[in-house]
Parts: structure tokens; C-alpha cells; sequence
């Protein structure tokens, strides 16, 4: 069965949760002997990146303007002219935004599988015109696609109470790979980081992650002294709020990575203390999974899409307060670190690629 794959800006090695989400899920789907191909946006390949194959994953260059307003759609609609022109079984589109053109794509003949990684429309990076085009995407995939995967339990319940669709939706979890522990500080003291002595937060530099929040949270409390802040990410558009960010970061001694992936995340990951997850939207957060599967110490924004993650109530806090954010710091750190075990099953990629193969067999 041959797959093409639109709505991602690509793997490997490209930031983003889509994006891990593509490169774990469909290298495995290849081994199970399906012909994926999935189409990057030009504006994210750069001469590092410049390939035609990810384990067994054939990848296809098409052009992206890199403006945020125009680069999913643009990137979409020629995607899916391209899935035609490859006689594609099945164009799997991920996100709502790309999803605007599901009805173009039924239009051609295509069979459309949707992943919902969330109500993008949320962000508050986008302004109106943006949030209305991202509802008529998560409108369209309601109404047209063949099958559409939710990744949390809220999308399921919103695409039923919002659109009335209750068939074909099928929850599939986002998943993490087992940690892989790197015993090694080399790389954060380069950065002038201890083993836990540093809170560590990962993410993108726009306004729904929380990042200034936590920054403030942080110089509030009395471990300002004794541990550092952590941010590993960047912005992929330079906007106000990212350069603002940046400076207050940098005002008050907040260590930036900047987008970091492989060895260097996985060292940032092995040793710090506490992770915090201060977001005010997400769809299943897969940093959060990855900290939980690296044993580590969380506290994390009380929004339904966390709380769906199985973590007893002291872990949370509302992102509205920074004050109990302040002191939910405060409290985790006033005891000694120690790792803590978590239940991840339901998020391995394994039985998670068998659920999308059980998916694309019912439109065989």
C-alpha cells in the first residue's frame, strides 16, 4: 500500500511534535511493509538534510514559502497534486491547518486519512484570519476525510460534540522511544550546567508555551541561587514575542540551547532536576512524555490535554498562576532529586504504528 504523507515541515531532525511524531511512526510503518513517502517543505531543507531516504521513509522536497501565514497551505495543496500524480492509496494529512484541503484531495480520488494533533486555532500566534482557516481545516477533516486519528481523548470528544462525527475517528496516542541515558556532562558544562542543578523546559518559542511565565516563576523563588533555568528550543519565525523572550531570558541568566535533537537533547535530558511543562495549549504533549520516560521529576500545566497524562495531582498547577508555579518550584526542589517511574505502555510507538496499519487496512 502506498502512503503519502503531507502536513509535517519534515524528518528527520526537524523540530516540532508532528514532526516527531512522522519520523517514529512511519519508519515503523515501512518495516511492516508499507510504501511511505513523506513530503518536506522545501524551506526546512538545508544542506545537512538534503536526502531521499530516512530509514526505509522516501522523502519528497516540495516548495514552502517561508512565511507562516502561506506555508502550510501552499505546501498542502501541492502535496496533494503530487499524491495524485504518485497514484497514492492513501494521503495521510497531519494537523488541522494542512487539513484546509481534504475536500481538494476527495475531489481528486484520494482516500484521506487526517491525524488531529489539536485546536491549533488556540495558539495565540495566530490572529484571526488565521484561527478562522485553521476551524474551517478541523471543519473540513470533520466533514471529509475517510478516517481521521485523534491523539487525545479531548480532540475525540470535541470532533463528536462540535461536528457530531462518532464514526471512523480512532484515538491513537502519541508515543515516546525509551530514553536513552547519557552518563556523560560534557555537553551542559559547556554550558555552564551541573547534574542536577538545572530545571529544564523544551519547546517552541511562541506565546501558548508558557516560557515567560515560567521565566518569572523562576526568578520569584528562592532556588534562583542554586539551580539554573533551562530552554531548550527556539523560535522557527522570529517574531516580537520569541525576541522579547530571548532578552528576558537572557536578563536573567536563563541558559538557551536553542533547537537542540540527538546526543546533546538526550545529555540535557539525563540530568536535571525538575521538568516543567508551563503550556496553555497542546495536543499530547510529546516532550512531556519523553521527560516522564527519562524518570524525571515533572510538574506540569493543569490543561486537559496534560491532565489526560496519568500523573497524581501535586505534579500540576495552574498556568494562569505563576505564584503556584513559584512555589510548586519551590517544593519540588526542597527534597532531594530522585528518579521516578512512570507507566508509559499505551504510548509505545510500536503498538502505535499496528493501530495506524489497522486504520489503513479498513480503507484497503
Amino acid at each position: 500500500m502506498k502512503i503519502v504523507v503531507i502536513g509535517t515541515r519534515g524528518i528527520p531532525g526537524i523540530p516540532g511534535g508532528v514532526e516527531t511524531h512522522c519520523e517514529k511512526l512511519f519508519s515503523r510503518l515501512v518495516v511492516m511493509g508499507y510504501d511511505v513517502t513523506v513530503v518536506r517543505r522545501s524551506s526546512y531543507i538545508t544542506d545537512d538534510n538534503r536526502i531521499t531516504e530516512f530509514k526505509g521513509v522516501k522523502v519528497k522536497d516540495i516548495y514552502a514559502p517561508r512565511k507562516k501565514r502561506f506555508e502550510a497551505i501552499i505546501h498542502s495543496f501541492l502535496g496533494v497534486i503530487y499524491a495524485k500524480r504518485q497514484k497514492a492509496d492513501i494521503l495521510h494529512i497531519h494537523a488541522i491547518g494542512p487539513a484546509l484541503v481534504t475536500p481538494f484531495a476527495r475531489m481528486l480520488g484520494l482516500k484521506v486519512v487526517m491525524t488531529h494533533h489539536g485546536a491549533d486555532y488556540n495558539r495565540q500566534k495566530w490572529g484571526r484570519m488565521a484561527k478562522f482557516m485553521l476551524k474551517t481545516g478541523e471543519r473540513f477533516a470533520a466533514k471529509y476525510a475517510n478516517n481521521i486519528i485523534s491523539i487525545s481523548n479531548v480532540i475525540t470528544d470535541s470532533l463528536k460534540e462540535k461536528y457530531g462525527r462518532s464514526e471512523n475517528i480512532r484515538l491513537i496516542f502519541n508515543g515516546v522511544e525509551k530514553a536513552r541515558v547519557i552518563e556523560s556532562t560534557n555537553y551542559i558544562e559547556s554550558l555552564g550546567l551541573e547534574k542536577q542543578k538545572y530545571i529544564l523546559a523544551i519547546g517552541r518559542f511562541v506565546p501558548e508555551k508558557g516560557f515567560d511565565s515560567l521565566i518569572r516563576a523562576y526568578t520569584k523563588s528562592n532556588v534562583r541561587d542554586k539551580f539554573k533555568l533551562v530552554l531548550a528550543g527556539d523560535a522557527d519565525h522570529e517574531t516580537e514575542y520569541s525576541l522579547g523572550l530571548k532578552k528576558l531570558a537572557k536578563d536573567n541568566g536563563v541558559v538557551l540551547t536553542g533547537f537542540i535533537t540527538g546526543d546533546k537533547l538526550a545529555e540535557v535530558l539525563s540530568h536535571p532536576a525538575l521538568f516543567v511543562l508551563p503550556s496553555f495549549h497542546e495536543g499530547l504533549p510529546i516532550a512531556l512524555l519523553e521527560g516522564m520516560s527519562y524518570d524525571l521529576n515533572v510538574i506540569v500545566s493543569n490543561i486537559p490535554a496534560n491532565t489526560q497524562v496519568n500523573l497524581p495531582s501535586d505534579d500540576f498547577f495552574d498556568p494562569y498562576n505563576e505564584e503556584e508555579l513559584t512555589r510548586k518550584i519551590e517544593e519540588k526542589l526542597s527534597v532531594p532529586v530522585k528518579k521516578r517511574m512512570y507507566n508509559l505502555s499505551p504510548y509505545n510507538w510500536d503498538t502505535i504504528a499496528l493501530q495506524v496499519a489497522a486504520v489503513y487496512k479498513t480503507m484497503g
